[in-house]
């Protein structure tokens, strides 16, 4: 995994979009922040993948419909478990279809934003991957995890399944956070707990179920009833 920023120095990031105006204005504002550095741009998805490989920015946004090769190929060579070394992706689109999400996540990213989300989520966003956390738009969260409930996914934790080592009262609460599309630190901060309490439980969480991220922790969560619609 990319090594993350040393303390103090801002979270490196690379944007890849086929539109123009859209790279100036995320650049406009990310290089407004005072932790965050845009060090590269891209048009299309090949000159992403080669960049991204040649600077290795800490967090890589990319597009989805690019030229040449799409954002949810790019991601799979950069953040793919396949990849040796992957680099932190936060895919950013227009397009809310499930299969973008799914095609998204499965490919390694670690979050999913809409463009139309606003600047201050794309920055949550980009601290998020920085941090090894994930961030999915709120817009989509429900919906997606309402699907994987109703058809589970191979890589899902199965259904109703015991577990060899149950989860404990408050990793249940963790679960049932990640599974509302909390961050770490939204987590930490409803539950009056550090940051690596949080990251100490998911650790051991992720364990327990046997899964890869905290995508297929959500799934476990509303196929096993610990979080339903409304909540």
């Amino acid at each position: 995994m990319t090594t993350p920023a040393p303390p103090g120095a801002p979270i490196r990031v690379l944007i890849a979009d086929d539109q123009d105006m859209v790279r100036t204005g995320f650049r406009f504002f990310l290089d407004a922040q005072p932790d965050i550095a845009v060090v590269a741009e891209a048009a299309d998805g090949e000159e992403a993948v080669a960049l991204a490989r040649r600077v290795r920015p800490d967090v890589c946004l990319l597009d989805i419909r690019m030229p040449k090769l799409d954002g949810l190929e790019a991601t799979r060579l950069l953040a793919g478990p396949e990849v040796a070394d992957p680099m932190r992706v936060v895919v950013v689109t227009t397009f809310d279809l499930d299969e973008y999400v799914y095609g998204a996540l499965r490919g390694g990213a670690c979050g999913f934003l809409l463009k139309d989300s606003g600047p201050t989520l794309l920055a949550e966003a980009v601290r998020a991957a920085a941090a090894g956390d994930s961030l999915v738009s709120p817009s989509v969260t429900v919906r997606l995890l309402k699907h994987v409930t109703a058809t589970p996914e191979p890589t899902a934790p199965p259904r109703a399944v015991p577990l060899p080592e149950p989860l404990t009262d408050r990793e249940l609460d963790v679960v049932r956070l990640v599974a509302l599309g909390r961050t770490n630190a939204e987590i930490a901060a409803e539950l009056y707990v550090s940051l690596s309490t949080v990251k100490t439980h998911l650790s051991s969480i992720q364990l327990k179920l046997n899964a890869r991220n905290r995508v297929e922790i959500a799934a476990w969560a509303w196929q096993s009833g610990q979080v339903r619609p409304g909540s």
